[in-house]
């Protein structure tokens, strides 16, 4: 199917795009176990068209333009179904969730940089939560503390984060902020 070398770059577009990938699913359907379908549809395809892929262009937007094609068969299927946004509508939404999507590589990059500067407590906890994809319970679990000590310091960490990219952005001379 692909090289090994195109195999290794597949998994490592997927991995870092996995989590925008999905919340534009769950963006467009409602049922979060269609949704789950869809998404899981959607990698499949991606995987067996890889080698149309030009390597450096934007993975995300393909995955989402696939994704998207993905959710209008959905619809055509639960078409006897009520469906809550008609085709046109959710044409305009894919659009919308793409701009904002493309428009937060900015914040992207603040938010990589914040968070390399976080110290090492920090960061595990941060990976644990939102890269490791553990609910609180097991994220206290695996830190030996208690769930109300993981919220707390993860409010804390959020706000940190936060503040740090906004002021990332206005170093950068972004107007978004």
């Amino acid at each position: 199917m692909s090289s090994p070398d195109r195999t290794q770059e597949f998994l490592e577009l997927l991995t870092r795009h996995d989590r925008a990938l999905g919340v534009y699913v769950y963006s467009l359907v409602t049922v979060p176990h269609d949704a789950d379908d869809i998404l899981q549809q959607t990698k499949m395809i991606l995987w067996r068209s890889f080698e149309q892929f030009e390597s450096g262009t934007n993975f995300l937007a393909w995955a989402r333009k696939t994704a998207f094609h993905q959710v209008l068969t959905y619809r055509r299927q639960k078409k006897r179904e009520a469906t809550p946004l008609s085709d046109d509508m959710l044409e305009l939404l894919h659009d919308e969730v793409s701009k904002l999507s493309d428009s937060g590589d900015l914040r992207s990059e603040a938010l990589r940089a914040c968070v390399a500067k976080l110290p090492a407590a920090h960061r595990q906890l941060i990976t644990l939560r939102y890269y490791e994809d553990l609910e609180i319970d097991g994220v206290a679990e695996r830190i030996r503390s208690t769930a109300g000590a993981v919220y707390r310091a993860l409010s804390r960490i959020r706000m940190s984060l936060m503040t740090c990219v906004e002021k990332e952005i206005q170093l950068q001379g972004g107007a978004e902020a």
